[in-house]
């Protein structure tokens, strides 16, 4: 096992100087009076708190590098040359009718009310953070061309710069908010949704109140965490008004805008940066229930949740009390988790691992199960961006596990589509991109498909990173087909424990799945002997 050593990573842009480390500091074996650096140690020596966070703000998303004793690689996914499970009804299992791109990827999810969606993937929450507010319009029209579903995250509104309160400090209006909503919901058909996440702040907004007063949302998800952070969601901001400001709405900001000292060292240009945090919550299952209650009691159609790397306790918490109070989806995000803005050694250090955590949510789900309650649909999340990785999670979790909630992975083909575009419009096409192209119908090869979806007239309105994440969740959709038919699954309610097999006796005793050599033992020996 080859876990990262602390103090030098390229996410706090830090290295060690020596070739030599010792493992379990990370500093240079050697340190030397006089050294010009660049290691953690040595640059908050001076920069001190900022060296708590991958760098630069907004610019960047960062994912831990941690190598945990067991994760989805050591699960490899079985393949059969018999049987074609999930055909449509009536359909005979032969050569002719089992061709993979006949394989069903559509899921729906829900208690009562389902939504549906194309391919059993959807975003991330996106929501305060830098990266989400500029690239919204390319993640929101991708992941609606798609036909998946968006998840708007948290504080989106207590972080607008035009928002506006009542004299209760209540939203009465927030544009930003008011464009994400519009931006999806523009090339919206009839697959995925966008639901809107609430933590503490905004709850003490009025959120809720306000997107399904003015909006109409169907669906809102409540947040107890997430794989990235054990604390409430933060962002930077680089002005002291903007610090000020947000302090006045309600919001923990380091250091104190409103201390003299620190509006000293602002001014000298010592701080660059302020954060601002997010309270931390705190759950009993009497004030969820309740809580669950009165956003029923709005009228929204459909509650879901997220929950985070917590201990097995408040996973356990998570899946009773969600299907006691008939929640519509719970998703499950292991660590080390992947984001803009979290702590790194936190991202590093904290938390169950996905495959940990999943694990013991099929347990626990099954538990309940066992005793005739009903489970909520799962989704899982944790460090996911392949078709093989969705494969296998919709098989671990079986029959719970609905979708695969997808961070970093279905934000960066936005982000490659809006560049690509930008790097045409200045003529510095990079050869990565330039040897399939100088257009955008050369270089994408989803482009005519997606003009087909909205129209001739309408493409020139799509943005390209769109197109990058329609490309992306084809590819996805594609190879997780290819996989599901080798394993002769032609419909994902038919992908089962069974079609998983451990490399290893140490992920058998994490999964429950059997170790490769013990996997169909019995029927091999059937066969021999018969």
């Amino acid at each position: 096992m080859n876990l990262q050593r602390p103090n030098s990573n390229d996410a706090t842009r830090s290295a060690n100087r020596s070739r030599s480390v010792v493992p379990c500091s990370g500093l240079c074996s050697r340190c030397i009076d006089g050294c010009q650096g660049n290691c953690e140690v040595f640059k908050a020596s001076f920069r001190g708190r900022e060296l708590i966070y991958p760098g630069p703000f907004g610019d960047i998303t960062a994912g831990a590098d941690k190598d945990y004793p067991v994760d989805y690689s050591h699960l490899n996914i079985q393949g059969y040359a018999q049987g074609a499970d999930g055909l449509p009804a009536g359909m005979e299992a032969n050569p002719d009718n089992a061709r993979f791109p006949l394989v069903d990827t559509e899921i729906s999810y829900g208690w009562d009310q389902k939504v549906k969606m194309r391919v059993p993937v959807f975003t991330g929450a996106l929501g305060s953070t830098e990266i989400a507010r500029k690239n919204w319009e390319h993640f929101a029209v991708g992941a609606a061309i798609s036909g998946v579903t968006i998840v708007c995250g948290e504080n989106v509104c207590g972080i607008d710069p035009a928002l506006e309160l009542s004299g209760a400090k209540k939203v009465i209006k927030a544009p930003d908010m008011d464009r994400r909503i519009a931006a999806y919901r523009k090339y919206h058909a009839d697959y995925g949704e966008i639901l809107i996440q609430m933590n503490v702040e905004d709850t003490n907004l009025g959120v809720a109140e306000y997107i399904i007063d003015k909006h109409k949302i169907e669906t809102i998800e409540l947040k107890w965490g997430q794989g990235a952070k054990c604390i409430g969601g933060e962002i930077k901001v680089a002005e002291l008004e903007r610090a000020l400001e947000l302090q006045h709405r309600g919001y923990i900001v380091t250091p104190d805008p409103s201390d003299p000292i620190v509006q000293a060292s602002y001014k000298a240009g010592a701080i660059k940066e302020f954060e601002r945090h997010s309270r931390l919550g705190f759950v009993s299952q009497e004030g969820f229930m309740k809580e669950v209650e009165r956003l029923r009691g709005l009228g929204f159609k459909r509650i879901t949740l997220k929950t985070g790397a917590y201990s097995l306790k408040e996973l356990a918490m998570a899946i009773r009390y969600c299907s006691d109070a008939k929640i519509d989806l719970l998703t499950i995000d292991g660590a080390s988790g992947g984001t803009g803005m979290s702590p790194w050694r936190m991202m590093e250090e904290w938390g169950i691992p996905s495959i940990y955590l999943h694990s013991a949510a099929y347990e626990y789900a099954s538990i309940l199960a066992a005793k005739g309650k009903r489970v909520p649909d799962l989704a899982f999340a944790g460090g996911f961006s392949t078709e093989d990785h969705i494969f296998k999670a919709l098989a671990l979790g079986a029959p719970y596990v609905k979708a695969v909630c997808m961070g970093r992975a279905l934000m960066i083909p936005g982000m490659v589509g809006k560049n690509i575009g930008q790097w045409l419009k200045n003529g510095n096409l990079p050869k990565s991109v330039a040897e399939y192209g100088s257009t955008p119908e050369e270089i994408f090869v989803a482009y005519e498909k997606v003009k087909d979806i909205v129209g001739a007239g309408e493409i020139k309105n799509i943005p390209l990173g769109a197109v990058g994440i329609y490309s992306y969740a084809d590819k996805l959709k594609v190879g997780l087909q290819q996989l599901m038919a080798g394993c002769r699954r032609f419909n994902i309610s038919v992908i089962g424990r069974r079609d998983l097999m451990s490399l290893s006796g140490e992920c058998s005793k994490v999964t429950g799945i059997p170790y490769i050599m013990e996997c169909y033992r019995e029927d091999a020996l059937k066969i021999l002997q018969g």
